[in-house]
């Protein structure tokens, strides 16, 4: 198997393991012996990976925290769990921007829908490119999405829908704030935990464009 396919298979397994613990790969030396292997760890600390050298060049030994990307950058679990959190939690706010269309009654209010709607949705598709560039799926089981900072309940989309000009533009305004505030938090967290820089620069623009967002939605005369 080729260097690129060994560090699928490792990026595979840390996926298919969740965030709470880390599982190793096993490889075969030139004598077909296991070079190392790695088993699961208990408080989902880093664990050995072994990641095979190019020909002519010894197997590595890495922390699955430090994760090689098909394109050699490093990435490691708390990447790709902010990235799989930020596809839903933006397609939340694109919903929500939808319903601006023909509901609110501020011309500042779909102006700031119209924003949000091209820029989340462009980040969208930068998000599922960088999973699928590392052969990682879009949906980690057992996660909630209801249990991410910022997202609104189904009920909450409801009413929303519900309602129409000031009314609508109030309760627009204070659930998006909501939702920002909680992009931004975990952005916060990624820019402590994560590894790759790709990812990095994502979550500092992100962090950037929302913040902005929050102060123009605050100063809407409602």
């Amino acid at each position: 198997m080729s260097r690129r396919g060994y560090a699928i298979v490792a990026a595979v397994v840390v996926a298919v393991a969740g965030v709470a613990v880390a599982l190793g790969v096993r490889a075969a030396g030139p004598d077909g012996e296991p070079v190392a292997s790695a088993s699961p760890s208990p408080t989902g600390s880093p664990v050995p990976v072994v990641v095979p050298g190019r020909p002519g060049e010894s197997a590595s030994v890495i922390p699955s925290d430090q994760l090689p990307a098909p394109d050699g950058s490093l990435y490691n679990e708390a990447d790709a769990t902010f990235v799989r959190m930020m596809i839903p939690h933006h397609a939340q706010a694109l919903e929500m921007a939808a319903l601006a269309t023909d509901r609110a009654g501020h011309p500042q209010i779909r102006a700031v829908a119209s924003r949000i709607t091209a820029a989340q949705k462009s980040e969208i598709a930068v998000f599922q490119a960088w999973l699928k560039a590392r052969d990682l799926s879009a949906d980690e089981a057992g996660h909630s999405h209801a249990g991410m900072k910022g997202m609104q309940s189904p009920e909450a989309i409801e009413g929303l829908a519900g309602l129409r000009g000031a009314a609508f533009d109030a309760r627009f305004v204070d659930m998006m704030v909501a939702h920002h505030e909680g992009a931004i938090a975990m952005a916060t967290d990624l820019l402590h935990s994560g590894r790759d820089e790709r990812v990095g620069e994502m979550a500092t623009g992100l962090l950037a464009e929302q913040q902005a967002e929050i102060a123009r939605m605050r100063q809407i005369p409602l």
